[in-house]
């Protein structure tokens, strides 16, 4: 039986993530393998600050909010695989490429967000990520991530 963090709760992203609402946009994290993949899964609903004004009379999710909720469970997987839980660490965005819309989010869907690592090693600072969100098994967005690691905690 392997000790290997499949799962992610939010008490535990909390503690790897320094986002917090209205910016922390992953609920939990599942099926976790190691730093190579995961999914995120984030509720959608009425009551974000971005529909007030996204559209006010047909609520979108931005796409640029599902880019980064990809991203934070990118952050997720790889924060829980090399234990950084509690330790400071900031990810940052380097780039995003091939970013495709496909359907819309909007309230009341749950958003799977499932990614792959595609570079990256412990202690290495530099990481790359494919990335597709969806909903109900229908493709929403994808994307190439590329995000940097800094332990120093932004120091």
């Amino acid at each position: 039986m392997s000790d290997a963090v499949t799962t992610a709760d939010i008490h535990v992203i909390q503690q790897i993530l320094p986002h917090r609402y209205p910016f922390l946009l992953v609920d939990k994290v599942v099926d976790m393998d190691g730093y190579s993949s995961g999914v995120g899964i984030k509720n959608v609903t009425m009551n974000e600050p971005h529909f007030t004004g996204h559209f006010p009379d047909v609520p979108v999710m931005p796409g640029v909010l599902i880019l980064e909720a990809l991203a934070q469970t990118a952050g997720v997987v790889v924060g829980s695989a090399l234990d950084l839980a509690g330790k400071g660490a900031l990810i940052y965005f380097m780039s995003i490429d091939g970013a495709k819309f496909r359907r819309k989010v909007v309230p009341g869907d749950v958003l799977r967000m499932e990614v792959t690592t595609l570079r990256g090693k412990p202690g290495g600072k530099v990481w790359k990520f494919k990335g597709v969100a969806s909903v109900e098994g229908e493709m929403a967005a994808e994307a190439e991530l590329t995000a940097m690691i800094d332990l120093s905690g932004g120091a």
